[in-house]
């Protein structure tokens, strides 16, 4: 039986390598075909290009063994999508996972505009496919966490499906440690604190304002009686 491997995915995402840190498919298939059995992979990138991102996650979904995805630090944008691919998807207490919508740069005209907003609807679509194979969850569900931009820690990627089990150091004596699970949405945090400000710059009432009105009133009564 083959010995297992472990491959490691650490850096940016990309079709074509620009720096060293840089994951190209060409790469990542190199080292995957280079051996057999059952294959650990490490994650740690903030993600890049969604279609090398597609290429791997297929070369994952298609390699004969088991794969094991562990992500040390963080998973984000196309990287999560690559780590839907693990047969199993495990993630250290202290790493971190990130959703949210496809971007692109695109100019031209009103119809260019058009076939840029038609393509990112349409990636969007393939890497919801993703994500509801792994985690059950609904389309619309799926699609409001990607509108939000949300960050997962460890327990709240296990809660919602994203990852299977939290990385633990195997000791002698079992210590309950309480579950605390996080959920860091760009929206809700924009939202609150659009709220904070419109709190401090409300109007006041109409009896604040009347009692400033007369405070001006007798000013300037005071003025007058000054002449």
């Amino acid at each position: 039986m083959p010995e297992a491997r472990t491959l490691f995915l650490n850096g940016t995402i990309a079709e074509e390598s620009w720096f060293d840190d840089d994951v190209t498919p060409q790469l990542f298939k190199d080292e995957l075909m280079a051996g057999s059995g059952d294959i650990t992979v490490w994650i740690n990138s903030p993600g890049g290009d969604c279609v090398a991102a597609a290429q791997i996650y297929n070369m994952l979904m298609d390699y004969k063994g088991n794969v094991t995805v562990k992500i040390d630090g963080i998973a984000a944008s196309a990287a999560s999508v690559i780590a839907m691919a693990g047969t199993k998807v495990l993630m250290s207490p202290v790493s971190m996972m990130m959703i949210h919508n496809p971007m692109t740069v695109a100019f031209g005209d009103s119809g260019e505009m058009q076939k840029a907003i038609d393509m990112l609807g349409s990636v969007k679509d393939s890497i919801i496919n993703a994500y509801e194979i792994k985690t059950g969850l609904s389309r619309t569900k799926l699609s409001h966490l990607m509108d939000a931009e949300t960050w997962m820690d460890a327990n709240k990627a296990v809660e919602l499906g994203f990852a299977d089990e939290i990385m633990q150091r195997t000791t002698t004596d079992e210590v309950e440690v309480p579950q605390v699970s996080m959920l860091y949405s760009k929206a809700n945090v924009v939202n609150s604190l659009m709220d904070k400000v419109a709190a401090k710059c409300a109007i006041k009432s109409e009896e604040t304002r009347k009692t400033k009105a007369d405070d001006l009133m007798d000013r300037l009564n005071l003025i007058k009686n000054w002449r």
